[in-house]
């Protein structure tokens, strides 16, 4: 079957929103009121119309409502804005893609209508909005969320195979939506997994048709396959011909981290930063990149800008605002550095958090000359890792491995990077940040060793368990893998590999209540640390088959 992905005409529909749930927000009451009587005369139901006069307003209805349609407003007055408002609802899932999504807006500038877009509205409209205008945006874009009702409705219930066979179905007579039908089902495969199917379909799409979406896709599974030259070139072939495509510039950076081409990166991030650059969490990734590569200038006004958008905004994130901190004392501004912190604190409660934010405060003492302060706070967090106390993600163990080697505790600096390469030995990007904390300490030859020992050790504890079951050895492959999960309780292959091996011992002996919810926890805790492997959905699937028998 031969089909045109860009033949997207669409015929004229009649509108009727009849039993629509409609929420409008805008923060002019006149303007309210004009959508509502244009809404009216649409068929909707004025008592099924719900108004926001703000960013808050409208969060508020999208937690109580499930909206068919959003007419939103980009400028709100203070507050969030309607980008903002969108980046929550996605976000949070308060809309799915059946929602109509409207955002309009006076404004005209680039930098507006592309911050937005990549939060992909259905559609934006310019004022001063007119009834016609409205009326035919709307019968567009109603037509198509129509054809993709069962889809949707598949969807949203996570029985993602039943809304490919529907997508498939369509393809079949439906040449109006054959892109997005091509596209939905792309997207599908990658959440479930499947990227060797993904793979064979993109690039059965891609010998027809150059789609910058599809080689974008085509590159997320080659990172994923660790084909990192292969994902390099086609988001370069990509990027370079559609300079404004920002997802391709946003992966092509990532690659080129993973890379360890940092100069690179953040050039390509600056480029995108200046297509667009009200979006909290690139501006925060350009910081990082500028203060690996001693920008330190570059790297604080990022992190500033970071932290001025994410003030009303769901992505507002920690890093930033540690990096902001970072920063400032690199800078000599001890001062604005603590303030930095002040801020964190004040914002984020979360306990792994406030030990990240504590180690930089040690850094940033010893910095500023108040080695004594800075030796406190590495004592502090020392004698908590000896006692359990805390449990802090990678980067904030990577901040007190810093710290703890300033402040002359080399021995817990090392138990602590030593930790993190056993739970992630696959990942260069970490492995490189460990190699550069042994360097700024002096240890350059003798950390080399210890990364490459623990990486070894790492490797051999987390495939035992598997080469145990191929040997029929069940309790044993068991046993080795809950040895392997007590040392590397952050390794996400070992999860997987603990899941595995519980599974397949219950195929063999027969389900049981205890290893169903063991194997269930594993699962559950890898896909917290790296969702959308696949092995994750295919074990996901093993593990439900055995509920179900029993």
């Amino acid at each position: 079957m031969h089909i045109n992905p860009l033949d997207i005409s669409t015929p004229a529909t009649e509108l009727n929103f009849s039993g629509k749930n409609v929420l409008i927000v805008d923060d002019y009451m006149e303007m309210r009121s004009i959508l509502r009587d244009m809404l009216s005369s649409c068929g909707a139901e004025i008592k099924k119309i719900h108004m926001a006069t703000n960013g808050n307003e409208a969060i508020a209805w999208l937690k109580k409502v499930p909206f068919d349609i959003v007419l939103c407003d980009l400028i709100l007055g203070s507050g969030k804005n309607g980008q903002q408002v969108l980046e929550e609802a996605k976000y949070q899932s308060l809309v799915g893609p059946s929602c109509l999504w409207l955002m309009i807006t006076a404004e005209k500038t680039m930098e507006a209508v592309t911050g937005t877009a990549e939060y992909q509205p259905d559609a934006y409209l310019l004022k001063p909005v007119t009834e016609a205008s409205l009326r035919s945006r709307l019968a567009k874009i109603w037509t198509k969320k129509e054809a993709f009702a069962e889809i949707y409705k598949a969807m949203k219930q996570q029985d993602y195979s039943k809304a490919m066979d529907l997508c498939d179905q369509r393809l079949a007579s439906d040449k109006a939506h054959a892109a997005d039908l091509l596209r939905t089902k792309c997207d599908l495969l990658l959440v479930s997994g499947e990227y060797d199917r993904a793979k064979q379909v993109l690039e059965d799409i891609l010998a027809v048709r150059d789609l910058p979406w599809a080689k974008a896709a085509l590159a997320k599974i080659l990172l994923k396959k660790n084909d990192l030259d292969a994902a390099k070139h086609l988001l370069e072939e990509t990027t370079e011909a559609n300079p404004a495509y920002l997802e391709a510039q946003d992966l092509l950076a990532h690659t080129l981290q993973v890379m360890g081409d940092l100069e690179e990166a953040g050039n390509v991030l600056e480029r995108t930063v200046k297509l667009s650059p009200n979006s909290v969490t690139r501006q925060k990734n350009l910081g990082q990149v500028a203060m690996k590569l001693g920008k330190l200038e570059d790297a604080e006004r990022a992190f500033r800008k970071s932290v001025s958008l994410g003030e009303n905004s769901v992505l507002r994130t920690a890093d930033a605002y540690l990096g902001l901190a970072k920063a400032c004392s690199a800078n000599k501004n001890a001062e604005q550095a603590l303030k930095a912190l002040g801020q964190l604190n004040k914002n984020f409660a979360a306990d792994e958090v406030r030990t990240k934010a504590l180690a930089v405060e040690g850094l940033i003492h010893h910095q500023s000359g108040n080695t004594e302060k800075a030796k406190q706070i590495a004592e502090e967090l020392g004698q908590s890792i000896s006692n359990d106390s805390i449990h802090p993600d990678s980067d904030g163990a990577l901040e007190i491995a810093r710290l703890l080697l300033t402040a002359g505790d080399k021995e817990k600096a090392i138990q602590l990077l030593q930790s993190e390469i056993k739970n992630n030995p696959e990942s260069a990007t970490l492995l490189r940040d460990v190699a550069e904390i042994f360097d700024q300490a002096g240890m350059g030859e003798e950390g080399s060793r210890l990364i490459e020992t623990s990486r070894q050790e790492a490797m051999l504890i987390m495939n035992r368990g598997v080469l145990l079951i191929s040997k029929g050895q069940y309790e044993e492959a068991v046993s080795a893998m809950r040895d392997a999960y007590s040392a590397m309780p952050a390794n996400i292959r070992v999860l997987l590999n603990l899941a595995y091996v519980i599974i397949t011992y219950m195929q063999k002996k027969g389900p049981a209540p205890e290893l169903i919810e063991e194997a269930r926890h594993s699962l559950q805790a890898a896909n917290e640390l790296s969702p959308g492997e696949p092995r994750f959905v295919r074990l996901s699937a093993a593990l439900n088959e055995l509920t179900t028998v029993r």
